[in-house]
């Protein structure tokens, strides 16, 4: 209750408008793109906190070192060790069998621009079988929210095809920052 009062306020005096597609009340992968500053994080927590949605999300390690720790831990986040990212795979599938939650990812990976997104909340959708909604923040327009959710189907290049349908027309903070939507996986086949 005190979260969802943070947000409205949060909203009634932002500048930009959330605007949420038809959610679903089950677990998911919640994807925060294009990650191109830290505003995106604030934003991120506003959408959740609003819609009520009871979320875990992804950080670097060095995020929760020292006196941050504990306010990065009670904003939901997950410490990630970037020198053995298959290890956070597995705990977050620990995690989603112990509860019902939904999982934060940010798949750029980083706030500057790279080759690929980071491949771990594919392999997090394909193992644990969750559906992967797609959220976004847009600065030309000053509009931020959840959008499509979508069933991953095992075939990279088909889903990231629908994924960079969805941000062709998104700009974040920063647009010379962004990583176009592109795993390293694509056209090779991933078991599902």
């Amino acid at each position: 209750m005190i979260r969802k009062g943070i947000a409205s306020l949060y909203w009634r005096f932002s500048r930009w408008t959330v605007h949420n597609d038809p959610q679903p009340d089950t677990p998911r992968i919640i994807i925060g793109a294009p990650h191109t500053s830290n505003w995106d994080f604030v934003l991120m927590l506003a959408i959740c906190w609003d819609a009520r949605i009871v979320m875990k999300w992804l950080g670097k390690h060095t995020l929760f070192t020292g006196w941050r720790g504990p306010i990065m831990r009670a904003l939901g986040g997950i410490a990630v060790d970037r020198g053995n990212p298959g290890k956070i795979v597995e705990e977050l599938l620990r995690q989603q069998r112990d509860g019902s939650l939904c999982i934060v990812i940010t798949p750029e990976g980083t706030r500057g621009s790279g080759r690929f997104w980071k491949s771990g909340f594919y392999r997090l959708a394909l193992d644990s079988g969750l559906p992967v909604t797609l959220g976004y923040v847009d600065r030309p327009t000053m509009t931020t929210g959840l959008g499509i959710t979508l069933e991953i189907t095992g075939d990279p290049k088909t889903d990231m095809d629908r994924i960079r349908d969805f941000y062709a027309d998104k700009s974040g903070f920063n647009p010379e920052l962004a990583t176009e939507p592109r795993l390293s996986i694509e056209g090779r086949p991933t078991g599902a």
